[in-house]
């Protein structure tokens, strides 16, 4: 029986190409997601590993604390120890001309152990010189020569990070992840420390040792210094956790793994959201499989009995079944593990070309090929068992029948629906109880165990949904009614495509409703909090240099220069008195300036009252500006990021008074010492700093901005007036942000769930060229009488597009429900959910679908139209 399954397969292999596809795409799927793992610990190692390509020993404290600074020299000093680095490092913002970027400052290594290497320029000799990476370099417009500052001069007075700071030379990034996305530095100890409060915090101690020397040795003499020196700095308040006896020596490779380790739990938590996918992907594979084979052994049958007639039992027809299923499942698993392989590979040449991937590297550990051949040779003869099983339960020289469903007074048809609405009706409490407590796993539990539910009741509502939705197909003509016909005359063969399909479809829905009802929440919660646009003022808690006050330039025309900007109207500070509450600092504007800004419904500034926050709960509020005081009622908004607000009428009737500009609209940590005088004439009003510099604007912008061009809109105001970005906040940045995250999400998610539609649409194309083996009598006959190739072509499509549209239909409206619960349940304790069908999106996907489903038509069509009537009447 083995070489009879074995010539099965040589003689057939094209009836197994669905099938191979399938398990290809399946375990490639699911090996890619173990190399994930294993490759980017591999490109940890190396990146990491690069950080202590010179070091022999590494010191570092208990759970990341710092390591005495103090501690450094008497390591250098050490037996055996050539050299000793401590390397500290901080983040400050980086001054280069207009733009302001983060930055991670480094401190130099010595020679014996530096790891940096200089591309062009030279080497700092100064405190304060220093070098910039190249990549970074080349964006901000830097070249050797050329002087940046820290931002605001973060450091002490008479420090060199007080001051501009001359670069020197450019080097290579280092690849180390954690310096990823910032400008690099590496700058004296003067600089690093002044940038940190003048406090040296060394994240580690690299020791480079003289020949022979011995690492036992020295660990134990490094130890002993760490441990007296931590003793003495506990006494005098050294930093928490540099206790004696808390700190580790290590070697540089084992300080590497040691890294890798702490950085790759979140890749071990990546690795189990994909490996979900994966298993979506298995699950419909094996549907088109099981679905293939019931085909295939109902083929057979006439084939399958003649082999009992000449002597084969009936365990041997279930083992050269099950055989072939291994055959095919092996060398298509092979097959997806080298496509696997091959993915991976592009993947890491893709990143190799990008500055912080040069030290990627492809892993493909020894479970990613054996795993992913287990289980697609697994999930290939557990999927074929039940056809197997079938073949021995037809009599010889039984005729061959089609599969019928099981109907719901048999007994597997009872076991069926008995199991399929236990499912559906525990799944559906448990996704309701989700839904209504916001508790996320029950929901997840639920989902997942309804929609089996779904699953196990499809061939009891399918065939039906086919048949209905079939007679849509009439008009057509005879092709559109023999195609509604065909249909739904294998039912369970139907159910199967249409189930394969149904899953891809509402899982891809389920994501795009859930996405779009999260962004419409989210939306309406930023609107309902903020009250504009944006908002833009000026610097409030930062020292103001005459320089800096210079080039901050926040007013209207400024602001209406922009591209984009529809309206701005400058809110005034005034300072009144409230009976309640002191000093009381309020804005001011003219009301029909203010309507043309307002997003928020409902809103609206009139004379004689108060507009506050959410946060105020007083019906009314009693202030006095110096004309005596006036009890105004207070309107309360529904914004929580919303200044109290009141009319300019109504400010000059209370008599207020702008605030001091350099104590109130610049905050207390304004050098109290600056002289007016200094500024230039631009800067000043009445002798004293002008307001703009503190002042506050609200805009409106253009509808319909995309996200680049919101963000390219926040960049051109920072350009502008030459305030930080985060002086620029409102609702259009937030739904940005939000939206960014939501759109990422929902794109990457699609694409995993993509390979589940393909398999599942593959299974659609499948089961039409079984079909069209299996009547080729049938269809000669037709063409016999009268039915041309072009109408035959045609009914093939219409049966495709009936199986495709239907399980796309039923999967767009699970996947509506799903995700409209699934999202109440995840985010309903952060934000009022309010449902949302992106119409457009699941109209794209139906009809995607359809199109999918005509596309999988042609070449079965086209082999039934080449085929002549007569030789299909003579086949048998």
């Amino acid at each position: 029986m083995l070489q009879v399954a074995l010539a099965q397969v040589r003689m057939h292999a094209r009836r197994f190409v669905a099938v191979g596809l399938a398990v290809v795409l399946g375990v490639a799927f699911l090996s890619a997601t173990l190399m994930v793992n294993a490759t980017t610990n591999a490109s940890l190692r190396e990146s990491i590993g690069a950080s202590y390509a010179r070091a022999d020993l590494v010191i570092t404290g208990q759970d990341g604390a710092p390591v005495p600074a103090e501690a450094v020299a008497p390591l250098a000093g050490l037996d055996g120890v050539e050299a000793a680095y401590g390397q500290e490092r901080t983040y400050a913002q980086l001054a280069t001309g207009a733009q302001t970027s983060l930055a991670a400052l480094t401190t130099t290594a010595p020679a014996a152990l530096k790891n940096a290497t200089v591309s062009s320029g030279s080497s700092p000799q100064a405190p304060e010189e220093v070098l910039l990476d190249e990549v970074s370099a080349e964006r901000l417009g830097v070249t050797p020569g050329d002087t940046v500052a820290l931002d605001g001069g973060s450091g002490p007075q008479g420090s060199p990070a007080a001051g501009p700071l001359r670069v020197t030379g450019l080097y290579a990034p280092s690849p180390d992840p954690s310096l990823s996305g910032v400008v690099q530095v590496l700058a004296s100890p003067e600089v690093v420390r002044g940038s940190n409060g003048g406090t040296a915090s060394v994240r580690n101690v690299q020791l480079a040792l003289m020949p022979g020397a011995d690492e036992q040795s020295v660990t134990a003499a490094a130890l002993s210094v760490l441990d007296e020196t931590a003793a003495a700095a506990t006494g005098d308040g050294g930093p928490a956790g540099s206790d004696p006896g808390t700190f580790t020596v290590r070697t540089a490779l084992e300080q590497t793994t040691a890294d890798v380790a702490q950085l790759s739990s979140g890749g071990d938590i990546l690795t189990g959201i994909l490996l979900a996918f994966a298993a979506v992907a298995v699950i419909v594979a094996a549907l088109v499989i099981s679905n293939t084979f019931s085909v295939l052994v109902a083929q057979r049958t006439r084939e399958l009995a003649l082999l009992r007639c000449i002597g084969a039992e009936r365990r041997q027809v279930r083992t050269s079944v099950l055989v072939e299923a291994a055959v095919v499942g092996l060398v298509a698993s092979v097959l997806g593990v080298l496509l696997a392989v091959g993915v991976m590979a592009a993947l890491v040449g893709l990143a190799g070309q990008t500055s912080f991937g040069s030290f990627a590297v492809l892993a493909v550990p020894p479970s990613a090929v054996v795993i992913g051949i287990a289980i697609g040779v697994l999930m290939t003869v557990l999927a074929a068992l039940v056809p197997a099983r079938a073949a021995t339960r037809v009599a010889p020289l039984a005729a061959l029948r089609p599969a019928e469903p099981p109907a719901a007074g048999s007994r597997s048809g009872r076991t069926r629906l008995a199991i399929g609405l236990v499912a559906l009706l525990l799944g559906s409490a448990l996704l309701a109880f989700g839904a209504v407590t916001v508790a996320l796993v029950p929901a997840l539990v639920g989902g997942a165990l309804s929609f089996l539910g779904v699953i196990l009741l499809a061939p009891f509502f399918v065939p039906a949904s086919v048949a209905a939705i079939g007679r849509l197909a009439r008009p057509l003509g005879v092709p559109g009614s023999l195609a509604s016909v065909n249909a739904v005359r294998n039912p369970a063969r139907t159910t199967a495509s249409s189930a394969a399909l149904m899953v891809g479809v509402t899982l891809v829905t389920m994501m795009m409703v859930g996405a779009q009802t999260a962004r419409t929440s989210f939306d309406r919660e930023l609107e309902a909090n903020y009250a504009v646009d944006l908002q833009v003022t000026g610097p409030g808690s930062a020292t103001v240099t005459a320089a800096e006050a210079g080039r901050i330039t926040v007013d209207a025309r400024t602001l209406l220069a922009v591209d984009g900007v529809l309206d701005a109207v400058e809110v005034t500070p005034v300072m009144l008195t409230s009976a309640e509450d002191g000093e009381l600092l309020v804005y001011s504007a003219d009301p029909a300036e203010v309507a043309g800004v307002l997003r928020a419904e409902g809103l609206e500034l009139m004379d004689g009252a108060v507009l506050a926050p959410q946060s105020w709960e007083q019906d009314e509020v009693t202030l006095d500006g110096g004309n005596g005081p006036a009890t105004l009622p207070v309107t309360s908004t529904d914004a929580a990021f919303f200044l109290p607000l009141i009319t300019t009428a109504t400010a000059e009737q209370l008599g207020g008074t702008p605030p001091d500009a350099l104590t109130t609209l610049l905050g207390p940590s304004l050098d109290p010492n600056l002289d007016p005088a200094s500024a230039p004439p631009e800067a000043l009003q009445d002798g004293t700093l002008a307001d703009y510099i503190g002042a506050t604007f609200w805009l409106r912008l253009v509808d319909g901005l995309d996200g680049t061009a919101a963000a390219d809109l926040q960049s051109e105001i920072v350009t502008a007036t030459g305030v930080s970005e985060y002086n620029v906040s409102g609702a259009v940045i937030e739904r940005l942000a939000y939206n960014q995250i939501i759109d990422v999400m929902l794109l990457i998610v699609t694409a995993l769930l993509a390979v589940a539609v393909l398999i599942a649409l593959i299974g659609v194309a499948n089961t039409l060229s079984l079909s069209v083996l299996e009547r080729r009598r049938e269809n000669s006959l037709l063409r016999a009488l009268g039915l041309t190739r072009g109408q035959l072509r045609g009914m093939l499509a219409v049966e495709a597009v009936l199986i495709a549209g239907v399980a796309a239909l039923l999967g767009s409206g699970l996947g509506i429900l799903y995700g409209w619960l699934g999202t109440q349940s995840a985010l309903g304790g952060i934000t009022a959910v309010a449902p949302a069908v992106p119409i457009g999106q699941i109209g794209a996907v139906l009809a995607v679908a359809v199109a999918a489903g005509l596309l999988a038509s042609v070449l079965p069509a086209r082999r039934a139209a080449r085929l002549s009537p007569v030789a299909g009447l003579a086949a048998d």
